[in-house]
């Protein structure tokens, strides 16, 4: 084998992995395609002693700590396919050939998929937003969007009446909350639009007004979003493990897949994606597969 351990995903959960593997003395090789979920983010927060710090810097800061480590090797590219073969996995790179190790660990995270509308791209992780424990604060007792329907608006909206008086829900079309999620919601001064969501006029990235189609104007400090999700990269098919309902990866505890020698970590496999699970769940797979490869050579 070419490798002890082949990491596909070279952000937080995966360089968290390689450190642990690379002080662990193993031959690591991280394959990273430069596609980071959290790219146009400005700030990170809710990560102790890095609060506030761009996630860019973080990953650069992070990168080189790793390879310090001289049995850690890094390649930018983007992994096209992985096959079980005797004695491990080869995994094809695009424009770089195929390496081969005994373990794979998966960190390629997961796209956001979002609703098609006009300036909402381009607001994403900035002003249009998904978690509040990541961004709530900076936008507290602020005039607030939530651009969702039925039990999850319902279940947002009650959480974020914590740092947010002024909340509309905007359905985008007919509402599904019921009759009494309705009332609920209204006793709490929350107002619901069902006008259907044409643009989102923004400035570099920051909201100002949401646009309906029959040309109202919503002025907003910032919205939040859910968006579907789908794996950057998805090899289930070819390595044989499980999906879960929430089309994450399914792992167990220790963050080894359904299939064998196949390890999993990061937002992959939770919709939980704060940097500081992600970099944990990165150093639990790494020693979970260090253990692994210690018990069969022992």
């Amino acid at each position: 084998m070419d490798f002890d351990v082949i990491i596909i995903g070279g952000s937080y959960s995966g360089l968290s992995a390689a450190l642990t593997l690379g002080r662990s003395t193993r031959n690591v090789l991280v394959i990273d395609a430069g596609k980071p979920c959290n790219r146009q983010t400005p700030h990170s927060h809710n990560f102790l002693t890095h609060d506030g710090d761009r996630p860019a810097d973080l990953a650069k800061r992070a990168k080189e700590e790793v390879l310090k480590y001289p049995t850690v090797r890094f390649l930018e590219g983007e992994a096209i396919s992985a096959v079980r073969i005797v004695g491990g996995f080869s995994i094809e790179v695009e424009s770089a050939g195929s390496f081969t190790a005994r373990k794979i660990l998966l960190a390629t995270g997961l796209k956001d998929v979002l609703p098609d509308i006009k300036g909402l791209a381009a607001c994403w992780a900035i002003s249009a937003i998904h978690c509040p424990y990541c961004h709530g604060y900076e936008v507290k007792n602020e005039k607030i969007g939530l651009l969702m329907n039925g039990e999850h608006a319902f279940e947002m909206a009650k959480n974020l009446h914590l740092w947010n008086k002024d909340l509309t829900i905007l359905t985008n079309g007919k509402s599904q909350l019921n009759t009494e999620q309705t009332e609920k919601l209204k006793s709490k001064s929350i107002t619901i639009l069902e006008e259907e969501v044409m643009e989102l006029e923004h400035h570099n990235g920051q909201l100002e007004n949401v646009v309906f189609k029959n040309a109202e104007r919503l002025n907003l400090k910032a919205i939040y979003v859910k968006p579907d999700v789908e794996q950057h990269v998805n090899f289930s098919a070819q390595l044989g493990f499980e999906l879960t309902d929430l089309k994450t990866i399914k792992v167990n505890e220790q963050q080894q897949t359904t299939a064998e020698g196949v390890y999993a970590a990061g937002d992959c496999t939770t919709l939980l994606r704060s940097l500081s699970i992600v970099t944990a769940a990165g150093t639990m797979a790494a020693v979970m597969i260090n253990k692994e490869l210690i018990s069969e050579d022992f």
